[in-house]
């Protein structure tokens, strides 16, 4: 059975990392996984990295935050970029100088600097044991002890969901596209993990490449660049504020040392507005 009505979608990115965004507030139509990955295709649908439903809030936040991977549309646990874009689309509705989105990761605080625009979302803690990344088995995820190719050693971070952070040289050097799928599928990572691949350049600035869970190399990972933070903090290799800089452009990290929080600042993007057509939309009969 299909749908008979156009689904109307968003296009954000921030710093390339790209969203179709599905107000259900509005149209709470079934999406399956196969309806998602439909529309997550780049040569058939609209083309993501990852696909975010927007639902009712429920007094104690504005919205509740869906994120599924583009590739299949399987649920995924955590994006810090879509949050922000998502905070930047309840502010700009709302009025609020701050917003609450509830998330898998738990509940999310996004706020705008009125002079330069960026937003920044207050993405919780850090999870640093073993079982929260989760791994499959006891380990330092301080240093865990893998190596796969060139990358050897990694950090252990989870922001609501797991990656592996591991420092290098020169991270142009490296064959992403070889070693990431390799990573990401290691028996020591029971749901599979991000990668990031990071070269320190002084106290407060940082080169980071990534190959994220499903997606593949994209231009930004925003949980990816606060485990980044994270990492390089716990390592003693940067300040606690440092710049990450992505292959979209650069994030401001700061792993707040009072309480433990990552706070993710960068800026949002809004490509185009659209309908997806219903024959692309197949639902359950």
């Amino acid at each position: 059975m299909m749908t008979t009505a156009p689904l109307a979608f968003l296009k954000m990115h921030g710093l390339g990392n790209d969203f179709v965004i599905v107000d259900r507030r509005a149209d709470a139509r079934p999406l399956p996984a196969a309806a998602i990955a439909a529309i997550g295709n780049r040569r058939t649908g609209v083309g993501c990295d990852q696909f975010i439903t927007l639902s009712p809030g429920d007094g104690e936040v504005d919205v509740v935050m869906g994120i599924f991977n583009g590739d299949d549309g399987s649920a995924a646990g955590a994006c810090g970029n879509a949050t922000r874009c998502v905070a930047h689309l309840l502010m700009e509705e709302t009025g609020k100088a701050e917003v609450a989105i509830r998330t898998a990761a738990g509940i999310l605080r996004g706020w705008r600097d009125a002079a330069s625009g960026l937003v920044t979302v207050d993405m919780g803690p850090a999870r640093l044991d073993w079982q929260q990344i989760p791994l499959a088995e006891p380990r330092d995820t301080l240093n865990a002890g893998l190596s796969v190719g060139p990358l050897h050693d990694p950090v252990c971070v989870s922001m609501g969901n797991p990656h592996a952070v591991f420092f290098v040289p020169d991270v142009a050097a490296v064959d992403l596209p070889a070693v990431g799928p390799q990573v990401e599928r290691h028996p020591l990572f029971p749901e599979r993990t991000n990668v990031e691949i990071v070269q320190v350049i002084d106290r407060g600035h940082v080169r980071m490449r990534v190959w994220e869970r499903s997606a593949g190399i994209t231009m930004a990972c925003g949980s990816g660049a606060c485990a980044v933070g994270v990492a390089c903090v716990r390592r003693g290799l940067t300040d606690r504020r440092v710049e990450v800089m992505l292959d979209g452009g650069p994030l401001i990290i700061e792993w707040r040392e009072a309480d433990g929080h990552v706070l993710m600042t960068g800026p949002v993007a809004t490509a185009f507005a659209g309908q997806i057509d219903p024959g692309l939309l197949p639902v359950p009969a």
